[in-house]
């Protein structure tokens, strides 16, 4: 994978273009204290992961991020937690909190390779039906799931949390009050949407982070919804959030 390190410290680069000498399928084609600079190499040697601080001069990482039409795959760098959450917004494969430890650095470049797999493996059709026999139309951000005897259509970035219930899942979507239950196992569900932007908290319960209102203790909040976080999967939720 080619890619590109952004951040207006030269020694958190050096840290970084070190960790990635040491991952075999990782290649650094450039290293910038301005994310303006990069934007030509991006384009031209067709960057697939980029690695951006956030609070930089110019531009933030966010912005930066933000204002690209075909963005590569991306994980944040960065010493503040509080942007976490708005990180998640955007997709980031991950958010790496400085002092970036190695094993986390490692887990975060693995998810981005399996993503990178897994979207090259779909480039040649647009629709990837899934072994549940969900269709998931990975250009136009939207799945269809069996519900009611008929297929029905859901914008991913419009679910807010889904909810277990035995052998169904209650689909809640932002706007309306009615869930969506249809008849698919948690698995089933994430394979279909992307991960960066999904994180199971409960036995019961997953949660679109892009929609998280506060963390209260051991409940998550979205949209006035206490959703309780397991102890089971507490340390990744805080890790994935670099809480």
């Amino acid at each position: 994978m080619k890619c590109v390190i952004i951040d207006d410290e030269p020694l958190a680069i050096d840290v970084l273009k070190g960790y990635c000498e040491k991952i075999q399928f990782l290649e650094v084609v450039g290293t910038y204290t301005n994310a303006l600079d990069a934007i030509a190499v991006i384009k031209e040697k067709e960057v697939d992961l980029i690695f951006s601080d956030i609070e930089m001069p110019q531009i933030s990482g966010i912005e930066f991020i933000h204002s690209m039409d075909n963005r590569p795959l991306f994980i944040f760098t960065t010493a503040y937690a509080q942007y976490a959450i708005e990180g998640f917004e955007l997709n980031a494969v991950d958010y790496l909190v400085k002092p970036i430890p190695y094993h986390r650095f490692v887990k975060a470049v693995v998810r981005a390779k399996e993503l990178m797999s897994y979207k090259e493996k779909n480039m040649e059709m647009k629709l990837h039906i899934s072994p549940s026999g969900g269709i998931l139309d990975t250009q136009s951000g939207y799945i269809f799931v069996k519900a009611d005897y008929e297929n029905v259509r859901i914008n991913i970035d419009d679910i807010t949390y889904v909810q277990g219930l035995k052998d169904y899942l209650k689909i809640h979507i932002t706007g309306t009050n009615k869930p969506i239950l249809t008849l698919l196992s948690f698995k089933d569900f994430m394979e279909k949407v992307p991960e960066g932007q999904f994180l199971r908290v409960h036995k019961s319960f997953v949660i679109n982070i892009g929609y998280i209102k506060s963390i209260q203790k051991n409940k998550v909040v979205i949209e006035d919804i206490r959703i309780p976080i397991g102890e089971s999967y507490k340390a990744e939720f805080m890790e994935r959030l670099g809480l």
